[in-house]
């Protein structure tokens, strides 16, 4: 479910907030890799 919202989201942040055309993948990097890093270090904290 979280993936697909966050599909989602990247699609519309894509074709609506951004003033060039940016392949949706891009944008879902953009906003998963770091919050991988995050859960990757939080992991290992504990």
């Amino acid at each position: 479910m979280v993936g697909a919202l966050l599909l989602i989201g990247s699609d519309l942040i894509a074709r609506t907030a951004l003033p060039i055309t940016v392949p949706v993948g891009v944008v879902t990097a953009v906003i998963g890799g770091p919050f991988l890093v995050y859960l990757l270090v939080r992991a290992n904290l504990k």
